[in-house]
Order: structure tokens, then C-alpha cells, then sequence
């Protein structure tokens, strides 16, 4: 099994950054994506961006591309999410989250930090 476990979270103004780590355990990875999604109060869980663990190509939603940055650290099994020039909007409680296969889908979950943005 592998566990996830994010940080980083808390409450800054619009305008502010923050960098979420994701840090993973239990498996060594070789083929695997790595993810951060969000839920809002209310909402349904939102992709904000991937990345894949070998050859490190990243994808991002378009509510967060240009304003955040997903990366990884190989040897520390840890994913990291860059976020600057935060808005309200993206006030969610977020996750990161490992997908092997396409076919599985996102199968490993951490427990969430909480990012809230004042305005």
C-alpha cells in the first residue's frame, strides 16, 4: 500500500503563495502520477494538476495554470504544489493523490490540508 500525507496548508491573503508537500510512503515508484486535487465546501473534488514520476510531465487545470507549479522530489518520495498569486477561489481542502495506471485511476489518497485565501 502506499500512504500519502500533505502539509502545508493554512490561511494567507489573496495575493499570498503557499507550497503544499505531499510526502509518500510504503512503495517505491516507478511509473506512477502523482496528483493534487481540491474540494470546496459544496463542491465536488476538483484535478488541479499531475505530475509523472519518471519523467517529471505535468498538467494542470486551467483555473491554476500559469499561477501554480506541481514538482517532485525523487529522492525525498515527495510531490510539492507552488501556488501563487492565490484567490479566494481557490480556498478548498486539498489532496494529493497516486494514479499507476490509467485504468486504475487515482487509487491512493492522503487525508487533505485545509488552504484558505483571504480577500
Amino acid at each position: 500500500q502506499v500512504q500519502l500525507v500533505e502539509s502545508g496548508g493554512g490561511l494567507v491573503q489573496a495575493g499570498d503563495s503557499l507550497r503544499l508537500s505531499c510526502a509518500a510512503s510504503g512503495r517505491t515508484f516507478s511509473s506512477s502520477t502523482m496528483g493534487w486535487f481540491r474540494q470546496a465546501p459544496g463542491k465536488g473534488r476538483e484535478f488541479v494538476a499531475s505530475i509523472t514520476w519518471s519523467a517529471g510531465r505535468t498538467i494542470y487545470a486551467d483555473s491554476v495554470k500559469g499561477r501554480f507549479t506541481i514538482s517532485r522530489d525523487n529522492a525525498k518520495n515527495t510531490v510539492y504544489l507552488q501556488m501563487n498569486t492565490l484567490k479566494p477561489e481557490d480556498t478548498a481542502l486539498y489532496y494529493c493523490a497516486v494514479r499507476t495506471t490509467v485504468l486504475r485511476g487515482y487509487e491512493y489518497w492522503g487525508q487533505g490540508t485545509q488552504v484558505t485565501i483571504s480577500s
